[in-house]
């Protein structure tokens, strides 16, 4: 009950009444990739006008830049009209003043702000379009990000995530040249129909995303060690899609996983491995190896640093001759949780629904994949609750989120 009452008072909180009075669009639609939406109409603008009008829209790009790395603190209000309205899954409201109270609510600027979240922040991606024509129509400029926030009011303090795009209509105008007239923002988890266009759905379903992140039993069972570090790209429907940073690894065919995880253990005797441990399973069930991250690349950087002295001089010894100890570059991951033991059923069925769930959302995989990997964070022998997933590597190309 005492759940029930946080859950429902915040949901009233964050969404106002303004959200459930508000006209819901059920048919509005976006193709995040491709789709082009005209914000303003003119007559044929002249050389120095297109130039100047570009410019205006180029600033505006490094604007949102900013704004996002930071927060909105400062949030730049010369570059939102006065009557800028903004719509997101749960959320509906108009004016500047109500923008940016919005913005310092969820990152702990304001009195309400602070008393329900902490550790706010949003990570963006990419910032794309606002071409303008000759005529000086703006296309839509597309930003596309992750968000989290710790829900503090709470008292297990869960995080909720989300990851989406934002849709920005612009006109000329302002002491800048372009203002942002209209912000529409979509959800990755419920907002991506068929094929990959975004639609909006009711608020009822956002609310339910919300609220599911925030129960005491959202939480994944602990790992065997410390994690390798990921960024998410997107929470979608059933799937994450997270960027690794380049690591090394020592990895070995095994047949039997317990004796896997003897050999590495003796291989990286010394030092603390990261998990999880990654297997590859070849689908003819013919050499399968086995993986222990040792360290990664840190922030800035596209090498991990030098190999543990101790794991390298093992290595070299004749005995290990079929371990190799290297650099795993970054990549692109496609994710699939299960919480069964990793045995070759459970982990190819939801191999299946992973790839089934990317086909859905319009993520480019493979179909003839000869091999499925799958890593595991606790121990070999654990009990209870366990904790695992499904990996599929994404090709550029394949994903919105190519560097």
């Amino acid at each position: 009950m005492r759940f029930l009452f946080f859950i429902s008072t915040l949901s009233f909180l964050l969404t106002g009444s303004s959200a459930f009075l508000s006209n819901n669009k059920q048919s509005t639609t976006y193709n995040g990739i491709g789709r082009t939406q005209i914000s303003y109409y003119a007559s044929t603008l002249d050389s120095a006008q297109l130039e100047k009008t570009t410019q205006a829209v180029d600033k505006l790009k490094r604007v949102l830049n900013r704004e996002y790395v930071s927060f909105f603190d400062p949030m730049q209000r010369e570059y939102y009209s006065d009557g800028v309205s903004f719509d997101d899954p749960m959320t509906s409201l108009s004016g500047v003043d109500a923008y940016q109270n919005n913005v310092d609510m969820l990152a702990s600027r304001t009195l309400m702000g602070k008393f329900l979240f902490q550790d706010g922040g949003i990570v963006l991606h990419s910032v794309t379009g606002g071409e303008v024509q000759p005529d000086g129509r703006i296309s839509d400029i597309i930003t596309r990000w992750t968000l989290r926030v710790t829900v503090k009011v709470l008292p297990w303090q869960p995080t909720a995530r989300f990851s989406g795009i934002s849709v920005y209509e612009v006109s000329p105008g302002g002491s800048e040249g372009v203002v942002v007239d209209h912000q529409t923002d979509y959800w990755d988890s419920i907002n991506i129909q068929q094929g990959g266009d975004y639609a909006k759905v009711d608020k009822g379903i956002a609310i339910k995303d919300f609220l599911n992140q925030l129960k005491p039993e959202n939480g994944n069972a602990a790992a065997a060690g410390v994690e390798m570090p990921y960024q998410l790209l997107r929470r979608g429907k059933d799937y994450e899609v997270r960027r690794y940073p380049a690591y090394n690894a020592a990895t070995i065919p095994y047949d039997r996983r317990d004796e896997g995880y003897d050999l590495l253990a003796t291989i990286t005797k010394g030092i603390e491995p990261l998990t999880p441990a990654i297997m590859q399973v070849p689908n003819d069930n013919s050499q399968k190896t086995m993986s222990w991250p040792l360290n990664f690349a840190p922030p800035g950087s596209s090498s991990p640093p030098p190999i543990p002295k101790s794991v390298a001089e093992t290595a070299q010894q004749p005995m290990w001759k079929d371990c190799h100890v290297g650099a795993i570059p970054s990549k692109v991951i496609a994710v699939g949780s299960f919480a069964d033991a990793s045995v070759a059923p459970v982990v190819r069925k939801a191999d299946a629904r992973l790839r089934e769930a990317l086909k859905r959302d319009g993520i480019t995989v493979s179909d003839d994949s000869d091999s499925v990997k799958f890593a595991q964070y606790d121990a070999i022998f654990t009990l209870g609750k366990r904790r695992g997933e499904v990996w599929i590597e994404l090709e550029d190309g394949a994903h919105p989120w190519s560097e």
